[in-house]
């Protein structure tokens, strides 16, 4: 299992390799202000794609903490409950002794 699996991983290092040298052209990117940058293209795809995962962590990383939040808001309003199965024990019920 462990050779397909770096099998795998060899197989998408070379196909992304081949990608990356097919799209070394140099592209510009025009800013605001007559500015511009000179990049290949496969760094700007990589920009693209770390901007986009940045992002979208980011926004999972949010909602995870709202919804935490959301969690232990419900946690301190909940009355306590007990435990399924788990039943007080009666008290001892005190019985004479002797009838006399």
């Amino acid at each position: 299992m462990r050779v397909l699996v770096w099998f795998l991983r060899g197989l998408v290092f070379f196909i992304l390799l081949g990608f990356a040298l097919k799209n070394d052209a140099i592209v510009t990117l025009h800013f605001f202000f007559e500015s511009e940058w000179r990049l290949p293209l496969i760094v700007v795809i990589l920009f693209a794609f770390a901007a986009g995962l940045l992002l979208g962590v980011t926004a999972a990383v949010i909602n995870l903490l709202h919804q935490r939040r959301e969690i232990q808001r419900l946690k301190e309003a909940a009355p306590p409950t007990e435990a399924p199965g788990v039943r007080e024990r009666p008290s001892p019920v005190d019985y004479p002794r002797s009838i006399e």
